[in-house]
């Protein structure tokens, strides 16, 4: 495989993988940074429900000026009180605020030593409050609101949302309940598939003296995953004496902006308003287009003729049945043994489709089409209407409601929180309140409480494989994904090392041949006629190089040089001793070339010379004297 095309395997991976990663991220990991906490880069591995061995928990203390706190971690609901109103219903079970609380610990990802309020009941009402240790009043200090939900079994329908309620004389908290005036309301609240944050203020006329509660523009965030991912999430709201405002998850701001210009409806009314005594004239001419009262209808315009007509071009079709009803009593129904005529009437079979009807049953008639002569009641075109006066609308007179507040931060004192809820899901947590002017010490606050269950939420969170399964459990598709980003790369892997390896190996054996092939040669004796043989086997692995007809051209000419000395009459002169030794050589081929055959052929089939077999080498004739 090319050095190109390996790299657009590998690319072609990386994108699967990537894919992969992309689709399950979302179910295994927020990517939420915190600000004001940081997590240890190194993981100490623990036990699934234990925490990091350094963590020792402890209460979170406020580091400075604060007009409320509360971490429930003493385990009583000391300060706080149940309400004992009754909402404005005539169903008194309904109405009534009987909800249960209890202090618990998380069930999942618990800290040992904390503890939150818990809401216990499902369809009921919830109402309970508690003092400030000091009102809060609006003047150039900003207001910090912070607290801890968590809803542990998933929320079908309710809230988890808190309010501020306002400083007045009538104020008891044991009547608290939905009509209770409150400054602020701030928290997350899910009915159906409407997930919402609210950010809510009621501002005062200040003419009027009435109270018109405002809404905060909805955060541009999908809010599903905190109703559902059964984390602790940390919900923060800053109001500003600039008359701005940000909101907070997990110390990350989905959603800030003006109390001037983002809040429905605005803070200040028009100046202007629509007088509610204005009357349309009854000559006012509002239309813009009118009928052409000098057209004249043309004389060929027929009236008369159908918008469609049955298509004369289409015969009933062979088979149809005029006389078969379409649909027949079912002739194996049975009356039911338990059937009385005196209360259910006559009994009569189901109909079913009449098996008969195979083209069609009943009075056929031909399929309609579109007139082509059709033209319909004949109007006068528009035209343009000359005395057209345009839309008509009140005259605008001065706002006598008309105010202007450039500073909406001034807002009621309150001096009390509390939790007003209706729930049809239990066991919602809350945690760890904080009311104070400072994001300083909310995020001190919020590092020795949020931020300890974040660092034991992610040592007990399950491996990647884990997740990956609890991924594809609700999302099926992954499955397909898994499989092929997982076999994928073993495919790729095979298809890229296997040639390689194929032609590896046959390369080690023709170079193992090779080295089989000179051994012999190798590990002879040098004498003399060794050197002869040597000398010969040299001349003929040559040979076996080279192809058969250079190798008998060459054969041809030495034959030719012994021919011609022989013939001059040049004897070769050898002496005894010379004679005994080559004699004794070619017995020695003889036996070697009869031995290593098998050899020969093998180094033939090695050297591609498989086109025909290589004539020996002929050696020439010694003469006796």
């Amino acid at each position: 495989m090319s050095k190109a095309a390996s790299m657009r395997v590998h690319s072609f991976w990386l994108c699967w993988s990537l894919l992969l990663i992309s689709v399950s991220a979302e179910h295994v990991d927020d990517g939420t940074e915190v600000e004001g906490f940081e997590e240890s880069s190194e993981r100490i591995p623990v036990k699934e429900g234990e925490l990091y061995p350094e963590i020792k928990y402890k209460t979170p203390e406020p580091t400075g000026e604060v007009y409320f706190t509360e971490t429930f971690d003493s385990g009583k609901l000391v300060g706080w009180v149940l309400s004992k109103a009754q909402k404005d219903e005539a169903d008194a079970e309904i109405s009534i605020y009987d909800g249960r609380w209890e202090i618990e610990e998380l069930k999942e990802n618990a800290v040992p030593g904390d503890r939150g309020l818990v809401l216990k009941s499902r369809a009921k009402h919830h109402a309970v409050a508690a003092v400030l240790a000091k009102p809060f009043i609006f003047a150039e200090k900003p207001l910090v609101v912070q607290y801890e939900v968590n809803f542990q079994d998933g929320i079908d329908c309710g809230g988890a949302y808190i309010k501020l309620l306002a400083d007045t004389d009538d104020l008891n908290l044991e009547n608290f309940y939905d009509k209770t005036s409150y400054t602020i309301m701030f928290g997350p609240d899910k009915c159906g598939e409407d997930y919402k944050l609210h950010f809510i203020f009621r501002h005062k006329h200040p003419k009027t003296g009435v109270f018109e509660e405002k809404h905060a523009k909805p955060p541009d965030v999908d809010l599903k995953k905190f109703f559902t991912d059964r984390k602790t999430h940390l919900y923060t709201l800053v109001l500003s004496p600039d008359d701005t405002f940000q909101v907070l998850i997990d110390q990350i701001v989905v959603n800030k902006g003006s109390l001037l210009e983002d809040v429905i409806p605005p803070i200040n009314p028009p100046k202007e308003i629509e007088d509610p005594s204005d009357q349309k004239p009854s000559d006012w001419d509002d239309r813009a287009k009118i009928p052409d009262i000098s057209a004249v209808k043309p004389e060929d315009w027929d009236e008369s003729q159908p918008a469609q007509i049955a298509d004369t071009s289409v015969g009933k079709p062979e088979g149809w049945l005029d006389d078969e009803p379409r649909f027949i009593p079912d002739p194996e129904a049975e009356k039911p043994d338990d059937w009385n005529e005196d209360m259910d009437g006559e009994w009569e079979a189901p109909r079913i489709s009449n098996p008969a009807c195979h083209v069609g049953c009943g009075p056929w008639s031909p399929p309609m089409v579109d007139n082509p002569k059709y033209k319909g009641i004949w109007r006068p075109p528009m035209i343009d209407n000359p005395g057209y006066q345009g839309v008509w609308s009140p005259r605008k007179i001065p706002n006598p409601d008309y105010f202007e507040d450039n500073h909406p931060f001034l807002l009621t004192p309150f001096r009390a929180i509390g939790l007003e809820l209706w729930s049809m899901t239990s066991d919602i947590y809350f945690d760890n309140f904080i009311i104070c002017s400072e994001k300083e010490v909310a995020d001190r606050w919020a590092a020795d409480g949020w931020g300890v269950k974040i660092m034991v939420a992610n040592a007990n969170e399950p491996g990647i494989f884990k997740q990956l399964v609890v991924a594809a459990e609700e999302r099926p598709w992954l499955w397909l994904i898994y499989l092929v980003t997982t076999g994928l790369p073993i495919v790729l892997a095979t298809s890229f090392f296997w040639p390689r390896k194929a032609k590896l190996m046959l390369n080690c054996q023709k170079k193992y041949e090779e080295a089989e092939f000179k051994k012999t040669d190798i590990s002879k004796p040098q004498t003399k006629g060794a050197l002869e043989q040597e000398v010969t086997v040299e001349t003929e692995t040559a040979a076996l190089e080279k192809p058969p007809d250079v190798v008998e051209e060459e054969q041809k000419q030495r034959d030719g040089v012994t021919l011609e000395k022989e013939e001059e009459g040049e004897p070769e002169e050898k002496s005894e001793e010379e004679i005994e030794i080559i004699e004794g050589q070619e017995e020695s081929n003889k036996s070697n070339k009869s031995g290593s055959e098998d050899e020969m052929k093998e180094a033939d089939e090695s050297t591609g010379s498989g086109d025909g077999p290589v004539k020996p080498l002929r050696k020439r004739k010694v003469r006796k004297e």
